[in-house]
């Protein structure tokens, strides 16, 4: 029995299927199928059921399973212990961050991250929230940047900043002309919204409830913000989301504009999370910095830019 047999059955779980448990753990399906059946022949259980569409844990595999997590975070502890008597800005630095934050956030916050600490070298990997948060206890991840609430136990949460919600619209929509959009503006209104799976979904529904109920024929749900982005821009709806994705320049303010909630406008806070035993505080640290000092230029990106006749933004090449 070995932690990479350990790591493979935990995989396997929580993918429910043997191609994506192979690509999540870098290896091939054959390779990942004989290293779970020859652990399974070693402990004289079957620890999956097997069936065409997904697999799942037997009974006792689920005990083993629980155990199996407990150890891969042990040892994710021995590897921070084993760190902590290397220079903390040397090393790789594994980074998880949520699909509504990283395409906004990591175009500013990579480069200077690697001015801050040239021998850090970044893996980035993006998943949501639950899938970050297991990555994270087995020592796959170093820290997270996410969005609040966070939990978990032994898992220390640190607030980086709050961003604003704003409402992205067509620009010939009738609630373009208000200078500020109130919560009643969206009664009776088509609100596209992130698909099922989004926390941003859940902070969206939260602070407007009634768009949980409200009957919406026809109106699509998208898997990414840039999709909603789009269906705004065509026509479809208007939608809600956060400033750094409202604003990010690709249509031209006479395909789509953007308005402010009145206050208390609604908002999502980002939290940057990491092990409690981590022991490289200095590289946090400048993480936390290089995500601050970026803060500008990830909420109102502001680079030169020259309208195109098709409606689209042309940015300059240092953007």
């Amino acid at each position: 029995m070995t932690l990479t047999e350990l790591r493979y059955i935990v995989t396997l779980a929580q993918e429910q299927h043997f191609g994506r448990a192979a690509e999540s753990c870098h290896v091939s399906q054959p390779t990942l199928s004989i290293a779970v059946k020859k652990l399974e022949d070693e402990l004289g259980v079957a620890l999956f059921e097997r069936a065409k569409a997904r697999v799942h844990p037997t009974a006792v595999g689920e005990q083993i399973l629980e155990r199996a997590r407990r150890i891969l975070e042990q040892a994710a502890d021995i590897r921070d212990l084993a760190n902590s008597g290397m220079d903390q800005l040397t090393g790789p630095l594994s980074v998880g961050v949520l699909p509504t934050v990283g395409p906004y956030l990591l175009p500013q916050f990579i480069p200077l991250l690697q001015r801050l600490a040239p021998q850090m070298p970044l893996r980035v990997e993006e998943d949501f929230a639950p899938g970050l948060a297991k990555k994270l206890r087995q020592g796959d991840l170093d820290a997270l940047i996410v969005t609040a609430p966070f939990s978990e136990v032994d898992v220390v949460t640190q607030v980086l900043f709050e961003e604003p919600f704003v409402l992205l619209l067509p620009a010939g929509h009738a609630l373009a002309g208000k200078a500020e959009i109130q919560a009643e503006d969206l009664l009776d209104r088509d609100v596209l919204l992130p698909a099922e799976g989004h926390c941003i979904r859940e902070q969206i529904l939260t602070t407007f409830p009634f768009l949980r109920t409200a009957a919406r024929p026809g109106v699509a749900e998208a898997g990414s913000l840039e999709t909603l982005r789009h269906m705004v821009a065509s026509g479809l709806g208007v939608t809600i989301l956060p400033l750094a994705a409202a604003q990010l320049p690709i249509y031209a303010t006479n395909v789509i504009s953007v308005r402010p909630f009145t206050n208390p406008a609604p908002s999502r806070q980002l939290v940057l999370t990491w092990r409690a035993s981590f022991p490289r505080h200095k590289a946090i640290d400048v993480m936390r910095r290089a995500v601050q000092a970026c803060s500008p230029a990830y909420w109102r990106y502001s680079t030169g830019r020259e309208p195109d006749p098709t409606g689209l933004l042309v940015e300059n090449r240092d953007w």
